[in-house]
Parts: structure tokens; C-alpha cells; sequence
């Protein structure tokens, strides 16, 4: 029941990471701005999601993910109600960054994975992927919601409308989640392996760096695709909506991707699902340089929506298998945080990179190249716990 309480909050919360891809055309027309400056909202929503994570995470295991949840509750809600009455693009912008992003959406996806991670063992990959997917599902379920409203009644009657919705939900739902984790209420700190304070051998800091690393790589060759299909196929000419639906469906593949990453991870761990997402991602990434037909593009983002959905959880269960529980909400936060620093940058290098070359060919060979950095250091975290494993014995 939790973890369904959970799944709930997670949709509603991802309502802030994908209301700007709907509404851009209604508030670029409302405030009369360019294309550029009315896509900065986004831009500055995922930042500060990715910063609030963190914060969030660290309070979450300070005072549990109650009271999180119940200030991102009312931030989400009064950001949306607040955008809506916004005289000014950088008004607007403000309540975007701040209230949605840094202070609402951010208190479920990082906290919530977290607080996910302390409430199961045997099947705690399964779960933390149950969790995860509510991501995902909240970009496949609030688009055609949002769109049907801006049509009918505008773009600030519906962020007022979801304001109060997304408050009134996220709130009550809140005080259902005021029990503690058991591994909390009972005082557990260390890392669930035994690793103590030497998380692969090294100290937390060092382990912590590489794991962010770890993020910002994965997620830089992530966003190639994500970012940029739709735009590769109007210049292929499939047309964008083409794109459009090829991206669906990764997206759609991800959730799937997720749950049979969990159920995976439950079996060999955090740290070789990771590896074997990794692999599987780059793999993915190079089908893209020598097929570019119509039919090839939507086997290959189907493939890739499948091989990179598991990866971003994984690093919740390597930090929960390697680090004390007391800490999971700050770390998985900081984890998370880079992840998102990684989609950022990786959609913007890419786009760079494409005006420089004039072509997607090299923004995909960016991004093999920065999979394999991630494929080379989780070989590297596994290579030194075999090796910790082998002086132990």
C-alpha cells in the first residue's frame, strides 16, 4: 500500500518536469517572447528539481519524507497558482524554478526513491523501480491532460486548476507516509553489505564523486536521443511527429525498462545492473550512426527506451547496498541531482554539437563516448569490491 501511495505521489510530483513541453506555445504567445526565452522555464525547472533533491533528501532523513512531501505539496501548488497570476515571463520563471522545481517536484522523485529503498530488502529493486516508473508514467499521463485543458478554458485556468489539484492530492496523500522507515526507526546505520565507512574501498567522499560521475555520464548520452529525436527526424524528413511518437515510445520502453531492471537488480545487485544497463545503452547508441530509415529508428528507440530505463534507479540500490541507510536521502539526492545536470548539458552539447558538424552523427558519438566513461567506472566500483571481497576471504 505504500509503495502505491508512493507510485501516486510520484506521477502527480512529475507534473512540474513536463507541463512547460505543452503549454510553451500558449505562454510564448501570452508574454510575447522568443522561442528561446520562453523554453528557459523548463531549463531552470530541472535545475532546480535537481538541487532541490538533494535538499529535500537531506531533510527527508532528518524528520522522514512526511514533512518534505506535505512543503512540496503546497510549493507545487502555490508555483502552479502563482505562474498562472505571473504579470511576466520572469515572474513566471521564478515561480517555475523555485516553487515547482526546486521546492515541489524535488521533494518526490529523489526523496521518494529513497525513502522507497528503506522499506524493502529482499525485493528492493523491484520497488525502488515500481517507484521510479511514476516518472515516466507522469510524462505519458499529464501531456494530453494538460493539452485538453489549455484548448478548452487556457494555459492559466490550467495551471490554476492543476494547483489546487496537485496540492489537495500531494498533501493528503502526505500523512499516509508519516510512519518512519524501519531500518530509521531502529537506529540502523550501516550500509546493508557491510561495507562500514569504506563504501568499494575508498572513502565516502571519493565514492560519492564517482557515483555522480557515474550520473553525469550516463545521462549526457542519455539525452541525445531523448532530446533530440524528434528534431533528427524532421531533418531526416520523417517530420517531427514521426519523432514525436518514436519518443513516446522510448519513454514507454522505459517504464518496462524499469521494472525488469528492478526485478534484475534484485538478483545481482546495484552495481552489475548498472553496468549491464550501461552496456546495453551504448549498444543502442551506436545502432543509431549506421540506421537512419523510418522503421530502424523505431526498433532502435524502442531498444534503447528498454536498455537505459533501469539505469538511473540503480544507483538508489548501490547506495543503499554500500552506504549507511542514515544517509540514503542526501546521497540518492546528489546522485539524482547529477543525472539531471547530465540530461541538461547532454541536450544542450548535443544541439552544439549538431551546429558545429552540421549533422546528429557526431552529437551520437558524443554520446557513445560518454557511456563508455560510465561503463568504465562502474567496472571499475565492481572490479574494487571483488577485490575487497578477495582480500576478505
Amino acid at each position: 500500500m505504500r509503495l502505491f501511495i508512493t507510485l501516486i505521489l510520484m506521477i502527480v510530483g512529475a507534473s512540474g518536469m513536463y507541463v512547460m513541453a505543452v503549454v510553451l506555445p500558449a505562454v510564448q504567445a501570452d508574454f510575447g517572447v522568443d522561442r528561446g526565452l520562453a523554453s528557459l522555464p523548463y531549463t531552470l525547472t530541472m535545475l532546480g528539481v535537481g538541487a532541490g533533491g538533494m535538499l529535500m533528501g537531506r531533510m527527508a532523513d532528518k524528520v522522514g519524507i512526511m514533512k518534505p512531501l506535505l512543503l512540496g505539496g503546497a510549493c507545487l501548488g502555490g508555483g502552479f497558482i502563482a505562474a498562472a497570476l505571473a504579470p511576466n515571463i520572469w515572474a513566471f520563471m521564478a515561480a517555475h524554478c523555485i516553487l515547482i522545481g526546486l521546492l515541489g517536484t524535488a521533494s518526490t522523485f529523489s526523496p521518494l526513491v529513497a525513502d522507497t529503498s528503506l522499506w524493502f530488502r529482499k525485493r528492493r529493486g523491484i520497488a525502488v523501480a515500481v517507484c521510479a516508473s511514476g516518472n515516466y508514467l507522469g510524462g505519458a499521463l499529464w501531456p494530453p491532460i494538460i493539452q485538453h485543458f489549455v484548448d478548452a478554458v487556457g494555459w492559466r485556468q490550467t495551471y490554476i486548476g492543476m494547483g489546487i489539484v496537485c496540492a489537495a492530492v500531494m498533501c493528503t496523500l502526505a500523512w499516509l507516509m508519516r510512519a518512519r522507515p524501519p531500518v530509521q526507526a531502529a537506529g540502523a546505520g550501516a550500509a546493508g553489505n557491510g561495507a562500514g565507512n569504506r563504501p568499494f574501498g575508498l572513502s565516502p567522499r571519493a565514492a560519492q564523486l564517482l557515483l555522480c560521475l557515474a550520473g553525469i555520464a550516463c545521462c549526457v548520452a542519455m539525452a541525445m536521443p531523448q532530446v533530440h529525436i524528434v528534431a533528427y527526424c524532421g531533418d531526416l524528413g520523417y517530420g517531427p511527429a514521426r519523432g514525436a511518437q518514436m519518443l513516446s515510445l522510448m519513454l514507454a520502453c522505459g517504464v518496462v525498462s524499469r521494472l525488469v531492471s528492478g526485478a534484475i537488480c534484485d538478483r545481482i545487485g546495484g552495481l552489475r545492473t548498472l553496468l549491464l544497463g550501461s552496456f546495453l545503452q551504448g549498444v543502442s547508441l551506436l545502432l543509431f550512426l549506421p540506421f537512419d530509415s523510418l522503421a530502424s529508428l523505431y526498433v532502435i528507440s524502442a531498444l534503447f527506451g528498454l536498455f537505459q530505463g533501469g539505469i538511473v534507479p540503480s544507483y538508489a540500490i548501490i547506495v543503499r547496498e554500500y552506504f549507511p541507510a542514515a544517509e540514503a536521502g542526501q546521497r540518492v539526492g546528489a546522485v539524482i541531482m547529477t543525472t539531471m545536470f547530465g540530461m541538461a548539458i547532454g541536450g544542450w552539447m548535443s544541439g552544439k554539437i549538431f551546429d558545429l558538424a552540421g549533422s546528429y552523427h557526431a552529437a551520437f558519438a558524443n554520446g557513445v563516448g560518454w557511456n563508455l566513461l560510465n561503463l568504465a567506472i562502474a567496472f571499475l566500483l565492481l572490479t574494487r569490491v571483488r577485490g575487497a571481497r578477495l582480500k576478505a576471504a
